[in-house]
């Protein structure tokens, strides 16, 4: 029987610290998120392909994201999208989107290992990340669905509005820069 080494999520030496987080600035990493960057042309028969794999249809709409039971599709650019699943492996999501898309001139990438997820939820979510963020976070001009990328602090990310009262945020962020962002976020949460 071969050795294996679990698999260790790029934040788990904060697991306790983020629990003990106050319920209105609460952060969570959701590790080991499949993700898939897909190519495909949101107006051909790639993408309607891509639909039936995911249950609706990819974002259209620039700054946006499509959420089902299983999977989220996040628009990056005109022609490709972001994929993130729990209920598939990075593998079997790639194998996946690369069946639907590869007669279209399409094409799919497990990305799984490049980033992490970060939830921040409660109250003062918007507020801990508008010390760091140029971004209008306000419901009213960032609700549910809303997935934009930018810097938080000195990290790259995509934010992704998953409520409308600004209360519940997920996070994307490059795996080696995960600690970085989870330390400030601590910082900036403190005073809540």
């Amino acid at each position: 029987m071969a050795d294996t080494l679990a698999p260790i999520s790029p934040l788990h030496s904060l697991t306790e610290r983020f629990v003990a987080q106050p319920e209105s600035a609460r952060l969570a990493e959701e590790a080991f998120t499949a993700m898939a960057d897909l190519w495909v042309d949101p107006a051909g028969p790639g993408a309607v392909a891509v639909a039936a794999v995911l249950g609706a249809d990819l974002p259209s709409t620039p700054g946006t994201s499509v959420n089902t039971a299983s999977a989220t599709a996040i628009w990056l650019g005109p022609q490709e999208c972001l994929v993130t699943t729990h209920t598939r492996s990075g593998a079997e999501l790639e194998a996946q989107l690369q069946e639907a898309v590869r007669r279209h001139g399409g094409a799919a990438t497990d990305v799984s290992a490049q980033r992490t997820i970060i939830r921040l939820s409660g109250q003062h979510a918007r507020l801990v990340l508008s010390k760091g963020c140029s971004l209008d976070l306000h419901p009213s001009t960032y609700p549910a669905g809303t997935a934009q990328q930018t810097m938080l602090a000195l990290a790259a990310v995509v934010i992704i509005a998953v409520d409308d009262a600004g209360t519940d945020y997920r996070i994307l962020v490059r795996s080696s820069f995960a600690r970085y962002l989870a330390e400030w976020l601590l910082d900036a949460s403190a005073e809540f």
